[in-house]
């Protein structure tokens, strides 16, 4: 009430108040010295419930306001003076979900600890459509909408012009200022109250902590393992029935056409070390984050069953699901998703139709250039350009080869390690790499039956072919040219290998890789893999499938929040470095370092739920969503960088934006006609009704004016003295159930 009466004060000196009548009322009456001239009188009252029908209405309150006029005789200046009126209207939505089902134990997590995604059960929630609803379901962080319209200062002659102004369309305000109803999930501090991406990767590093001293996975399986008995009380593995529905999902067949590996792709997602967002391992990683609350003895014993179904498919050379059978291994993800594009690439080509499916365009043509040449040409992928063979000066032909042997990482490894241990690598790689260059050199000659050593140089390997030439012509021949230094040596390893290849197409030679040892090799790794590895792994994965997956969210042209994510990004992949050394590097300080990722990440994905509702929400007036988003992006910013998040901030934050007129109708469609069903409070109309919405507050001002030169008071005043004086004020607030007024009267005692 105070606060109310201080409303009334625009002069600089304080006034003095007295409370009055019983407290709960909280009614006060106060004066205050305005100088020399004059003094100002406050009355303030309270009607708490059962305010009068007439007071609910402009009508009433205009009567009231004109009735203290006759306060010490003035009442002549109603027939002189209008009446001046500013008000403000207050609307508030209906909270969104008011009638939604009950959620699936807040956040998405069923009772058999499974994601929603493997337990297809039909909900209607307002983040159907977002990308992290195949995980779990957010509380929308906008409750809803408040709505202040602004009403210009306006002379009032009679009642009768109230009543009118009450049946006025709020669409016909001067302003509209609207601000969100935050949810509390933008303003606890407690952390783990809402479960999303952020609260399972938590739990994902407990996981990994507790991984780096075990030998093997199956160790925790056995509840013997697992340490101290809190632990073992809720490390719970879900029924076999839960783990045969996610290992379904997991495994069942996915059409070619709708497997994106580029899906939910940002440009820094590159530089984090995992699997892509839908693979085979990136949607494992995905479901172990809900798979029994990601304990470590769920995820245990979710890997080994992984595994077996991954070698069942080895097995019975049955395709596996949401890996590609071709392409080259992609070093940049995982270790696991790498021996997984192995195996997928193994299964493919154990069926002997596929090496040779690559040359079916390579038919045998016999030579005709020469006389007497009795030569077939095989393999023969086309002409070279206008080279010549040196001996017989035919065309050149290219020939179709077999592709180099696929290498994971830790094979790349092996090899660089075996050059530096044998010295001399330049020279030497030639020679491990013996089984390629043969093919080549076999697959050249079958394609030019009568070409020479120099031939497959000049156009294998055309820097060791020195020529003053920079394009050879058929009028200069032969060629000016010569083989390079190291190529012309006696023991130059590429000649013998070239005396030693015979004229064989690649669709005849015995393939590069042999599927079935390194299919055994990846099957191998991922059956003897050591905990923390796995771990470790999973939780780089995870973190970049999570991301991946919110980056799929549909939230306009939200630069600060593109921004933000992209730092996010990069942030991950500064902390998951930690990661790629073996689990004696990894210390106490990195785990911490982890679980501040996971506050870093809970930040980005609150402001993308948040963006995202809003997107939702104004799809038609894009521009009030991205203004609404700056504000309280601006606000919520110097909290990111903090591990809590304190309770009141929900409150703080009461930026409001400018409606443009333009936008009027969007914000009004939002404020849909209550239904029965829906539980609101049914009050008697103050009028102003917004699409069936009365206001939920309603704040008025009256004053009234008058040159002093003019009145009563003009002659206690200096002589010319001009200024004019607000004589009468008051101050309205409240709705039909709660009315608060105060009065201001200005006087020359």
């Amino acid at each position: 009430m105070l606060e109310m009466v201080y409303m009334l004060t625009p002069c600089s000196l304080w006034p003095a108040f007295v409370p009055v009548h019983d407290p709960s009322r909280k009614a006060y009456i106060g004066i205050q010295n305005m100088g020399i001239l004059f003094t100002r009188r406050f009355e303030a009252d309270r009607i708490g419930s059962q305010v009068p029908v007439r007071l609910m209405h402009l009508g009433g309150l205009y009567e009231l306001f004109v009735s203290k006029f006759d306060q010490g005789g003035t009442a002549w200046y109603t027939l002189r003076l209008g009446v001046n009126l500013k008000m403000k209207l207050t609307y508030r939505t209906l909270p969104y979900g008011e009638d939604d089902d009950v959620r699936e134990l807040e956040g998405g997590l069923t009772e058999s600890g499974e994601s929603p995604k493997s337990n297809h059960q039909n909900r209607t929630q307002w983040d159907d459509n977002c990308p992290w609803s195949e995980w779990y379901s957010a509380e929308d962080p906008l409750r809803g909408f408040e709505l202040l319209t602004v009403w210009p200062e306006k002379a009032i002659e009679s009642s009768s012009e109230m009543e009118e102004l009450e049946n006025v369309s709020p669409l016909e305000a001067e302003k509209w200022l609207i601000s969100p109803c935050l949810s509390e999930m933008l303003s606890d501090g407690s952390g783990g109250k809402r479960i999303g991406f952020a609260s399972q990767l938590l739990l994902l590093i407990d996981a990994l902590h507790m991984s780096l001293d075990a030998k093997f996975v199956e160790d925790f399986v056995s509840v013997e393992h697992l340490g101290p008995e809190n632990l073992k009380s809720t490390a719970v593995i879900p029924p076999p029935t839960v783990l045969d529905r996610v290992l379904k999902d997991l495994f069942h067949e996915v059409e070619a056409l709708q497997l994106d590996f580029a899906e939910g792709y940002h440009e820094n997602s590159r530089n984090i070390k995992g699997a892509p967002l839908k693979s085979l391992f990136g949607q494992f990683c995905l479901h172990a984050l809900w798979f029994g609350d990601c304990s470590i003895r769920a995820i245990a014993a979710f890997w080994i069953e992984f595994v077996r179904e991954v070698r069942w498919c080895w097995e019975e050379s049955q395709p596996l699901p949401r890996m590609p059978v071709t392409g080259v291994i992609d070093l940049s993800t995982c270790l696991i998703n790498q021996k997984l594009h192995m195996l997928s690439i193994c299964i493919d080509k154990k069926h002997p139709a596929s090496h040779i499916s690559r040359f079916i365009h390579s038919d045998a043509v016999k030579l005709s250039d020469p006389k007497d040449s009795a030569c077939i040409r095989r393999g023969s992928s086309g002409v070279v350009g206008s080279m010549m063979l040196l001996k017989s000066c035919q065309n050149m032909h290219a020939p179709f080869t077999q592709d180099p042997p696929l290498m994971t990482e830790d094979m790349h490894e092996e090899r660089l390690q075996a050059i530096e241990a044998l010295g001399e690598s330049f020279k030497f790689s030639a020679q491990l790499e013996k089984d390629i260059l043969s093919s080549d050199m076999s697959a050249f000659r079958a394609a030019n039956p009568d070409a020479v050593f120099e031939d497959f140089i000049r156009w294998h390997s055309p820097r060791d072919w020195e020529t003053d030439d920079m394009v050879e012509s058929t009028n200069d021949w032969p060629p000016r040219g010569k083989l390079s230094e190291r190529m012309s040596e006696r023991a130059n390893s590429w000649r013998k290998i070239w005396n030693e290849a015979p004229p064989l197409p690649a669709s005849e030679q015995k393939p590069l890789l042999d599927p079935n040892q390194e299919g055994e090799k990846a099957l191998h790794y991922l059956e003897t893999l050591r905990p923390y590895e796995l771990l470790g792994q999973m939780v780089s994965t995870a973190f970049k499938a999570a991301a991946d997956t919110l980056n799929r969210t549909s939230f306009g042209g939200l630069k600060q929040l593109a921004t933000r994510i992209g730092q996010l990004y990069l942030t991950m992949a500064a902390t998951l470095r930690c990661l790629r050394k073996n689990s004696l590097s990894v210390s106490t300080e990195d785990i911490e370092d982890l679980k501040h990722l996971c506050t870093i990440f809970a930040h980005v994905e609150n402001l993308i739920t948040f963006a995202a509702s809003l997107h939702q929400k104004f799809l038609q007036a894009p521009r009030l969503s991205e203004s609404i988003f700056n504000d309280y992006y601006n606000f919520y910013l110097p909290k990111m960088g903090t591990t809590s998040i304190g309770g009141d901030e929900k409150k703080d934050f009461d930026k409001k934006q400018e409606v443009k007129r333009q936008e009027r109708e969007v914000v009004a469609s939002m404020f849909t006609p209550p239904t029965v069903n829906q539980s609101w409070r049914k009050v008697l109309s103050m009028g102003n009704l917004l699409n069936g919405h009365e206001p939920t507050l309603r704040e008025i001002i009256f004053s009234k004016r008058d040159h002093l030169s003019e009145n009563y008071y003009a002659s206690h005043a200096p002589r010319g003295y001009q200024q004019e004086l607000e004589i009468y004020r008051m101050y309205i607030s409240g709705t039909s159930n709660d009315l608060s007024v105060a009065l201001a009267v200005a006087s020359c005692d």
